[in-house]
């Protein structure tokens, strides 16, 4: 049996050590036992285009491409890095995935995905992201200054930061209506997820849901699926 393992959610920043050493202590102690990795968006808290960002994240990078001499290595972009490109992939040897994605294994098939598009009663949010993530806007804003693009991005995060203030717990987390219809598309298939740092296990009538939690400083977590699914504390 393949031995599969999921993350999300690292948000990792360059001056955060801490956090970037134990991602690189999982890819060594973790991950290179696996047959593949998935990571479910936002391994970054911040990717600016790969001709800005990658040089910030050199030992990720490097972790990744050694990785991937013994794992097979999939990655999809978030909320915060969906702007992830040709570069990155080429630099680390990930293979960039399109969501949702359907998972087979030998017991049960998974659908993958971030999980924010299943957060439609944030309607702010939803608009904003379909402006940000355009084809058109993605174009202008990787073709801008590095300095411009620094700018935006601090002001848009502090915008995001302030928003989230007045939001309720219940608009940040999944829609079920949409949600279900999502896997109506996908029967006798269960759903793994990230996005809203809710760690937690959701038993429906139809399917079960698992979603992954965020990392900090000292620890994350990850899915592990090999003869069943469990969940892995990571330290």
């Amino acid at each position: 049996m393949a031995r599969i393992l999921l993350i999300a959610d690292l948000h990792l920043i360059p001056d955060e050590t801490n956090k970037i050493n134990l991602f690189i202590k999982f890819c060594q102690v973790y991950a290179s036992k696996a047959d593949q990795l998935f990571i479910l968006g936002d391994l970054f808290n911040t990717w600016l285009g790969d001709d800005l960002s990658i040089n910030a994240y050199s030992d990720v990078i490097l972790a990744l491409k050694t990785l991937g001499a013994t794992t097979k290595v999939f990655i999809t972009g978030g909320n915060r890095d969906f702007l992830l490109g040709n570069e990155f992939t080429q630099k680390t040897g990930c293979v960039l995935l399109d969501t949702p994605y359907l998972l087979k294994t030998k017991y049960q098939d998974y659908i993958l995905i971030h999980g924010d598009e299943l957060c439609t009663d944030d309607k702010h949010y939803q608009q904003l992201k379909s402006v940000l993530q355009h084809p058109i806007t993605r174009f202008i804003f990787l073709h801008l200054p590095h300095k411009t693009r620094l700018k935006l991005s601090g002001q848009l995060r502090k915008k995001s930061i302030e928003a989230q203030q007045y939001k309720s717990h219940k608009i940040m987390d999944i829609n079920q209506s949409t949600t279900d219809k999502l896997m109506q598309k996908y029967p006798n298939t269960d759903l793994i997820h990230g996005h809203t740092h809710r760690q937690n296990i959701h038993h429906g009538e139809q399917y079960t849901r698992f979603v992954l939690g965020d990392w900090k400083g000292d620890q994350g977590n990850a899915i592990q699926i090999d003869d069943e699914l469990n969940y892995l504390e990571i330290r």
